[in-house]
């Protein structure tokens, strides 16, 4: 658990540092992202039960793949988001 909340950390890191030199672009997929990111977080948290990086992600994966199902996101920015999700996934 603890390994999982320091990537949690590196995370929102990484994510907040984006607001420096970022295009508009880029910070819309960082605020998207982050969005679904906390909010798996949350869910994860909510049970009570220890989680793991895998579990984050596959739930992070999970929401963004019903956001892009349901029309959330154009072409291009369903490619910066995913492309900035594997970037986030690397921090490990």
């Amino acid at each position: 658990m603890q390994d999982v909340q320091a990537y949690i950390q590196q995370v929102a890191q990484f994510l907040d540092a984006m607001v420096q030199k970022a295009s508009d672009d880029e910070l819309f997929a960082g605020g998207y992202l982050r969005g679904h990111f906390d909010l798996a977080v949350g869910r994860l948290e909510l049970t009570e039960q220890p989680f793991e990086q895998a579990e984050l992600a596959e739930s992070v994966q999970q929401s963004l793949s019903m956001a892009i199902a349901g029309g959330e996101l154009t072409e291009q920015d369903q490619q910066l988001v995913l492309g900035l999700w594997q970037q986030l996934q690397q921090l490990s």
